[in-house]
């Protein structure tokens, strides 16, 4: 025993000679783990292996959990003292299998994710590197778990749990992105973000309100960019990637570069990325109620009205994209923490395809409908301190600063009035957090959050045959939203195999509008709304085993009426015109989770969650009288009066299922399948099928890895939606649905299959290839009004220093 004691000691000191630098390698290749998450609870510690698989392990000292996680690996969970005894050096066991892992969009914190109630998952930078997601939207959709509707090439709207747009919730590093002008249409603010500069990708299911406040209904999507890596040696660290891609289906021309230099106390990292799509082309096998023959060409005074030469071609659907990062870290000492971000994204304008469908007297309703360059900036100051005190061990604060710039130009055909609406969004935050253990079985979570937006709002006409601009309504009023809010999260450990999860959350949000009625004649010139909301959660866990898991959560959520609900005045469809009202409430969601997660040895795992959420008081857009006429005149059009009401309650349930066998050491089968069925009411007291409730689908991967060579095959699919199942409001979207035998809009089930593979060629470089919708299916996403790629190349080429 006492030859033990100077063992560990002896190797306590060595690994305090070298800083105390862990190192995690891959145990087939010897090659560095990069991005893998290093966490404790007790003392609350959090840190990433750096591009050479370094990781700092000081302040982890005397935790008895140590929790090491990547995807890929099986999941360690060790002591401190079993570490040092293991030496500077781990090797992580090959492993898919693993029923936790690192989460930190639960709390904010890193916990693991078999003591979290809530539905969790990730999505690892490795997955994101194999299967080569476009865009963003694109990164969430390959979860096999959240749906992505898209109106043109350039969006992506997630569907989650039944919900959409302004009632799910975007994180990015921690800032909330949802802006005062977050639209219950479809929207695709998403595109903003590079899938080349994410770390940790995380989609909380189901009421975040808590943690999060307005808007995290049905779930939270929380991206975490690269973090600046610091030297743990005294040579300066610099690593970094240069990407390369291809995609036949619409030319894509991809570039990215990211350089990390880190030295003992700073760091930094910076990105750019470039993207360059040609128009989409659709697949040639599938129902010709997708294909368009015709689109508009302006030539000389004129509109004129073109055959395409390949009618699988989506024009207009391309569009380019640039993305800039900069990130700088000053690390003092183990006790603070001090990181800057800059983010820069523009888009170039792009049709928005779905619209260039729509049909008027056998022509095409209009001959431009664009969405402008769509711009978003971010700047974001954090600051991280760790000690013990009475009031916490951990404290984090973040100060951003956001500005959100989009337009709308729109033009009927052979109109000579071209009509554009401007907007811009200043959004303003603060976030406070602390985390406090109070004893081996209770540790507190609090915190506050102030939010405030400013809208600007602007639209003119321009004639085009002379360029004389007049100005003319804009889409918004003159608007300020603000929100404050404070939480507090509790977390009670009764034993190693019970914990206890509850939180409470008090919101004042508030919003003040002028509106300008020289356009519009509104009975009202300005409206204010001061409104406040408490919402909760409880959840359990409870691990009778090491190969069990059940979990139960049930939490509240509120969405605070925006700029948009409240001041908007826009043509939601054909013959209708949505106007300002003033008078709207918060809604509130109640949802019950139930979950349990069983392993099968080292051969298979499995999971199923089923959820219930009741929406009450909820945001619908409702026929509506303004100043008593129940029609106006709108864009040459008379149009049926509609505004956004507390009218109608929803009710969302559903399952998600998931498996992974381990066939051989090599070769490995996973699923995942997601049901759900929603309906909310109308004017009338009957019902409708949720707009937001997608129909059954999903994913299913065999992959064979083996050293540098991974190899998977795997299926996408959707089932079918009726005409008799789908909304009442989508049913007369001739422009996007396909017709049944009845001539009705239907939504037809549909499969791809796809082939995708990648090698290190070198230590330094890495080819991936694949082959997406092998069978050339002609396929639609539901309630999507372009069609996914045909048949699809896709090349791309990264090295790594």
């Amino acid at each position: 025993m006492k030859y033990a004691l100077v063992l560990v000691g002896m190797l306590c000191v060595l690994f305090s000679a070298m800083g105390q630098t862990l190192t995690l390698i891959d145990p087939a290749t010897s090659e560095p783990i990069k991005h893998a998450t290093v966490s404790s609870e007790f003392p609350p510690a959090f840190e990433i292996s750096n591009s050479k698989g370094q990781v700092d392990i000081s302040a982890f000292v005397d935790s008895d959990k140590i929790t090491i996680s990547s995807f890929g690996y099986q999941t360690i969970e060790i002591s401190y003292a079993s570490l040092i005894e293991a030496g500077p050096i781990l090797k992580l066991n090959l492993s898919n299998l693993n029923l936790n892992e690192v989460v930190i969009s639960g709390s904010r914190w890193a916990r693991d994710s078999d003591e979290t109630p809530s539905k969790i998952i990730s999505i690892s930078p490795k997955s994101i590197e194999f299967q080569n997601p476009q865009t963003a939207a694109d990164l969430l959709g390959i979860s096999g778990k959240v749906y992505i509707q898209k109106s043109q090439q350039g969006g992506g709207s997630p569907m989650i749990r039944g919900f959409a747009t302004n009632r799910l919730l975007y994180s990015v590093d921690g800032v909330r992105m949802n802006s005062a002008i977050f639209r219950g249409g479809n929207i695709q603010n998403v595109l903003n973000l590079d899938p080349f500069t994410m770390e940790h990708t995380e989609v909380f299911f189901g009421p975040g309100s808590v943690i999060y406040g307005s808007d995290a209904i049905g779930g939270v999507m929380s991206f975490k960019t690269l973090t600046p890596k610091l030297s743990l040696d005294d040579e300066t660290l610099v690593s970094g990637n240069a990407v390369t891609r291809f995609s036949s289906a619409n030319k894509e021309k991809t570039g990215h570069f990211d350089l990390n230099l880190g030295w003992k106390k700073w760091a930094s990292v910076t990105s750019v990325s470039y993207w360059d799509y040609d128009d989409l082309r659709q697949g040639k096998n599938g129902p010709d109620d997708y294909l368009k023959s015709v689109y508009v060409q302006r030539i000389g005074n004129e509109d004129v009205v073109l055959t395409q030469d390949d009618p699988l071609l989506q024009v207009p659907s391309a569009y380019s994209q640039l993305n800039l990062m900069q990130k700088v870290r000053f690390k003092p000492s183990q006790k603070w923490d001090f990181q800057y971000g800059f983010h820069y994204s523009e888009t170039s304008s792009y049709g928005r395809y779905d619209r260039h469908n729509r049909m008027r007297d056998g022509l095409p309703r209009y001959a431009e409908w664009d969405y402008g360059p769509q711009k978003w900036m971010m700047n974001n100051l954090s600051i991280s301190h760790y000690t013990k005190n009475g009031l916490f061990d951990q404290m984090s604060i973040r100060l951003a600063q956001q500005r959100f710039e989009e337009s709308r130009i729109d033009r009927s055909l052979n109109k000579p009035t071209r009509s554009t609406q401007e907007e811009m969004v200043d959004a303003f935050s603060a976030n406070l957090d602390f985390t406090k253990v109070l004893d081996s079985h209770n540790t507190l979570i609090y915190g506050a959050e102030y939010v405030i937006n400013k809208v600007n709002s602007t639209g003119f006409t321009t004639d085009i045959t002379d360029g004389t601009m007049e100005e003319g309504p804009a889409r918004y009023p003159e608007s300020t939203w603000n929100s404050f809010g404070v939480f507090i999260n509790e977390e009670h450990y009764f034993n190693n195999k019970i914990n206890l999860k509850a939180g409470l959350r008090y919101n004042i949000f508030g919003l003040t509008a002028d509106f300008d009625t020289r356009f519009y004649d509104f009975p009202f010139t300005e409206a204010k709304s001061t409104n406040s909301s408490l919402t909760g959660s409880l959840g359990a866990v409870w691990r009778p085993s090491e190969t069990w898991v059940f979990s139960g959560n049930f939490g509240t959520a509120f969405r605070a009426p925006n700029v948009d609900d409240m001041g908007k005045v826009f043509d939601s469809e054909p013959g209708a015109v949505t106007v300002p009202n003033p008078d709207l409430e918060a809604e509130y969601a109640y949802n019950l989770d139930l979950g349990f997660a069983k392993k099968f040895g080292n051969f298979a795992k499995f999971d199923v969650t089923g959820y219930y959420t009741i929406l009450n008081n909820a945001l619908v857009r409702r026929d509506y009288l303004l100043n008593g006429q129940d029609s106006i005149l709108y864009q040459g059009e008379l149009s049926q009066v509609q505004a956004m009401q507390n009218a109608a309650q929803a009710r969302v349930y559903g399952l998600q299922a998931g498996i992974e066998i381990q066939l051989t050491s090599k070769l490995t089968f996973n699923s995942d399948i997601n049901f759900q069925r929603g309906e909310e009411e109308l004017d009338d007291g009957t019902t409708s099928p949720s707009r937001h409730a997608a129909p059954t689908f999903g994913v299913s991967r065999l992959t064979y890895a083996f050293k540098k060579l991974q190899v998977q095959f795997y299926a996408q699919y959707q089932g079918e939606r009726s005409f008799d199942k789908l909304p009442e409001e989508e049913k007369g979207k001739d422009e996007i649905y396909a017709k049944d035998s009845n001539g009705n809009n239907y939504v037809p089930a549909w499969h791809t299959l796809n082939l995708k593979a990648s090698y290190s060629l070198f230590d330094f470089l890495k080819v991936n290839v694949g082959l997406e919708n092998i069978t050339d299916q002609r396929y639609r996403p539901y309630s999507s009004g372009i069609s996914g790629a045909g048949r699809n190349w896709v090349l791309s080429l990264k090295a790594s220093f």
